[in-house]
């Protein structure tokens, strides 16, 4: 390990929005534009927002500020919007994910980037120049925590590294120093936690962990814009986060072509409203129906091979075969792929189908195992494996990457309709009128001229 947090963090310093290449300043907007679909979507929809509403009303926190929640008619102090949008972006499990490090990297950077960027009065060119710092640092923290170990130990990653993220964005709009968003990043190794825990139950700990990363962020950011003294060697220091997050640290891909190789090029969106892990599953299974017209009533097995992280979150049949809560749902390869098969298609209003007796026989003909194949010489765990048997046929396929990867991304008339179709409800006209604004945000000489517009 070698001065990781000085170079990530003079890396954040240095970063000028005229060097980054204008391609991952497009993806970076698509992106945004992506998650916060979301988080409008989320604020109406999510069965974890009026919890999280009460709680804040409770702790007198929900005093009136001039920060923008996605899709609420208020406005917010700083901090608690960000913990607000970077929890309701991830409570419909529909945000981007990064492969390499499987994490969720616009949930905890977006919100903090804007509750900054409208606390600060900065430009648009500011804000997408801190969420694309945002997004290499926590995706190259990811990286060197290598997932496979960070979720063995239990750790969700975009709770971790998401924080160092949410820290880096916010300390980039503050203008602070290199020793400052070393202090911040110092802060950010006490606040960085996630657990896995809430695979048990269906819990909306995930939802809320990520909005206080994007929150923790922020407090990083300001504490350490005054003054206050953090931690140095926050990432590789003999109790940093590469030492006491995982077993099998890779400190080098923390800072490998920093600079030059952008992580952000790496993200992917996700075509359903489920763990990342179910998506190339599902790819399959909708294309093998629709290829052999199969139907319900000829299906006799499904076996689902996934890699062992994939197995982790979505495979356990004790617990995942037949949910009962929607996060439950959203981690079950068994309901997912049930549902996919029975209709040829899986979105988010198919929760509804949560105890339907259709989808719960279906999912008693479904087999989850860990599939070596996806184990050896793939660049990231996402892939699966499905074997479809009928009384005349075996079918089966391997995808080795689920769409919506940087290779298979989709193109700009699919990803505004994507958030046209999960934020027109709640914002009818004024949707139209935010993609537009976050499409060309680099115009805004302040960006609270975009985001105002995604006030209900």
């Amino acid at each position: 390990m070698a001065h990781e947090t000085e170079t990530l963090a003079g890396y954040v310093t240095d970063l000028r929005f005229e060097d980054i290449p204008p391609e991952v300043l497009e993806r970076a907007k698509v992106l945004t534009l992506d998650f916060l679909g979301s988080a409008i979507r989320a604020r109406r929809d999510a069965e974890s927002t009026p919890s999280l509403l009460r709680m804040l009303e409770a702790l007198a926190l929900d005093a009136k500020g001039h920060a923008t929640v996605f899709g609420d008619g208020k406005t917010w102090t700083p901090a608690v919007a960000a913990l607000l949008n970077g929890a309701l972006g991830h409570s419909l499990d529909f945000d981007d994910t990064h492969a390499d490090s499987s994490l969720h990297p616009s949930a905890p950077v977006v919100p903090a980037a804007f509750a900054v960027g409208e606390m600060a009065g900065s430009s648009g060119r500011d804000v997408l120049t801190a969420i694309v710092a945002g997004y290499e640092v926590c995706c190259r923290l990811g990286n060197a925590l290598d997932p496979t170990s960070h979720y063995a130990r239990g750790f969700h990653p975009t709770a971790t590294a998401g924080t160092y993220g949410a820290a880096a964005a916010a300390a980039k709009l503050f203008g602070l120093s290199k020793a400052q968003i070393i202090a911040a990043f110092g802060v950010s190794g006490s606040q960085a936690a996630g657990s896995l825990q809430f695979l048990v139950n269906g819990a909306w700990n995930k939802r809320y962990q990520v909005g206080a990363a994007a929150m923790n962020g922020v407090i990083a950011a300001t504490l350490a814009r005054n003054d206050f003294v953090g931690a140095t060697e926050a990432v590789e220091g003999k109790h940093g986060l590469l030492v006491g997050y995982t077993d099998n640290a890779h400190p080098d891909k923390a800072v490998a072509g920093l600079g030059k190789t952008y992580e952000t090029m790496k993200i992917g969106v996700k075509p359903y409203p489920s763990c990342r892990y179910t998506h190339a599953a599902l790819d399959a299974i909708i294309a093998m129906r629709r290829d052999h017209n199969l139907t319900p009533d000829q299906i006799r097995r499904v076996e689902v091979g996934l890699h062992r992280n994939g197995i982790t979150l979505t495979g356990d049949a004790a617990t995942k075969r037949h949910p009962t809560s929607i996060v439950g749902g959203q981690f079950s390869m068994f309901f997912t792929g049930a549902v996919a098969l029975d209709q040829g298609r899986f979105g988010w209003d198919d929760y509804e189908r949560l105890g339907d007796a259709a989808v719960d026989a279906l999912a008693d003909r479904f087999d989850v195992v860990q599939d070596d194949r996806l184990e050896i010489g793939r660049s990231h765990p996402f892939g699966a494996r499905v074997s479809i048997t009928t009384d005349d046929a075996v079918h089966e396929r391997l995808y080795a990457d689920p769409s919506g990867e940087p290779n298979s991304f989709p193109d700009a008339q699919a990803m505004a309709q994507k958030f046209l179709t999960l934020a027109r409800p709640v914002l009818n006209g004024r949707a139209d009128q935010l993609a537009d604004a976050i499409l060309s945000l680099e115009r805004f000489d302040r960006v609270e001229k975009a985001t105002q517009l995604g006030r209900q």
